[in-house]
């Protein structure tokens, strides 16, 4: 899929929050972020959209099970078992299971406390 067709519509993923961290509370001029962590699965043919960037929200992800492709700047990369990637300022993505068994994936990141929304 090349960076002139649409996104699809997210579907089939699920998050489960697993930790968070006032980081206010820990470092200071951290106030108001929150370090979080979640598991992710994708179910086979899912989609975790829209197109979306990590300003303001760094992390980094980590692939526990099945295949993750992640779509970036016209290229697919695809991410196994024991693989992961950063998710910086620059990065803009969406993801994909193409495969048939679920991917999970570790998900930290660091974000404001009143804009968590992924």
């Amino acid at each position: 899929m090349d960076d002139d067709q649409p996104v699809p519509d997210s579907h089939g993923v699920t998050a489960e929050l697993l930790a968070a961290i006032d980081l206010g509370a820990e470092i200071p001029g951290m106030e108001g972020y929150q370090l979080r962590t979640r598991l992710i699965t994708l179910a086979p043919g899912a989609v975790y959209g829209p197109l979306h960037d990590h300003r303001g929200r760094p992390g980094t992800v980590y692939v526990l099970s099945g295949v993750i492709t992640d779509h970036r700047d016209g290229v697919d990369t695809d991410y196994g078992p024991g693989l992961g990637w950063p998710e910086d300022r620059n990065t803009s993505h969406w993801l994909e299971n193409r495969g048939d068994v679920p991917a999970v994936e570790v998900s930290v990141d660091v974000l404001r406390s009143d804009s968590i929304h992924h």
